[in-house]
């Protein structure tokens, strides 16, 4: 009775630790891990901890209670097989950048589903996201192009000092 005690309080602390990642994600990727090595799925992992991406292998039915009630609960009838689950922090594009990159070097994992909040994404959209720039991107492309039209503004404004000033260059160049 003890060892059916402590293997359903280590299934409930399972389901309670992804359901506690789940709710703070900003993403979640399902991708079928089969055919990976040791090796590639200790290099994913060590990538995965540098990009803020929190894998976990879960079964399906503990994947199904822990994703309830959370965000990404939209996922939860589509997990099938085996599969690994990749949460995203604070970058929602950082799990599907990731394993995109690695499975254009490895050939797998292979993304079958994922979700963003509460929205469902296939497979090509969760790729297509991946694409994304980062949040620090976009802030920087945005900065860019709210500051663009200032900055004309100014050459324009400096356009006839500019005109003057080489004027008298020119002019004391004549006479010297």
């Amino acid at each position: 009775m003890t060892q059916m005690n402590a293997a359903l309080r280590k299934k409930q602390r399972i389901v309670a630790e992804v359901h506690e990642v789940a709710l703070h994600a900003h993403s979640t990727v399902a991708v079928e891990y089969i055919g990976m090595s040791v090796a590639e799925l200790t290099e994913l992992r060590r990538q995965a901890r540098a990009a803020d991406v929190d894998l976990r292998v879960v079964k399906n039915t503990l994947a199904r209670r822990a994703l309830r009630d959370t965000p990404c609960e939209c996922m939860v009838e589509h997990l099938g097989g085996p599969l690994m689950l990749a949460f995203s922090g604070e970058d929602a594009t950082a799990a599907p950048r990731l394993l995109r990159d690695f499975a254009r070097d490895a050939g797998r994992p292979v993304v079958r589903l994922g979700a963003i909040r509460t929205q469902l994404l296939s497979a090509a959209q969760v790729i297509r996201v991946a694409g994304l720039p980062t949040r620090g991107e976009a802030l920087s492309k945005l900065a860019a192009v709210m500051l663009g039209p200032i900055a004309a503004l100014v050459r324009v404004l400096q356009g006839p000092q500019l005109k003057l000033l080489r004027g008298l260059v020119a002019i004391r160049d004549q006479k010297s």
